[in-house]
């Protein structure tokens, strides 16, 4: 597969020296200011190759980096999700200070006749 690539890639090289050599003119851009620049056919076209591809290939990595940043969390949650709870562990504490409390004085078991 890795020489199938290679041959591409020098296909495609010797295809684009060809057409450079084969047209290797100077073509005039009219600038601002009635300036007029002469520019190479080739060199032109390599630019606004250039102009087309880089923001586009950039838009394209900052898509997949933001994507797989996402991924990569929605994992972490996932493995976090997966991971067995330990039971809760429950450790005997000291007991509070002893603080006074009124305690209630119970009630007789029956009441006398006159009371209430």
């Amino acid at each position: 597969m890795q020489f199938l690539k290679i041959l591409f890639w020098c296909l495609l090289a010797f295809i684009a020296a060809v057409a450079t050599i084969g047209n290797w003119t100077t073509v005039p851009i009219k600038l601002w200011g009635g300036l007029i620049a002469d520019v190479n056919l080739p060199l032109l076209l390599l630019v606004t190759f250039l102009l087309g591809f880089v923001p586009t290939m950039l838009y394209n990595h900052a898509i997949r980096w933001r994507l797989r940043q996402r991924l990569a969390t929605c994992e972490r949650q996932l493995a976090e999700l997966r991971l067995p709870k330990p039971e809760p562990v429950y450790v005997a504490t000291q007991p509070d200070p002893v603080v006074p409390v009124a305690v209630p004085v119970p009630a007789p078991a029956h009441l006398p006749s006159g009371a209430i």
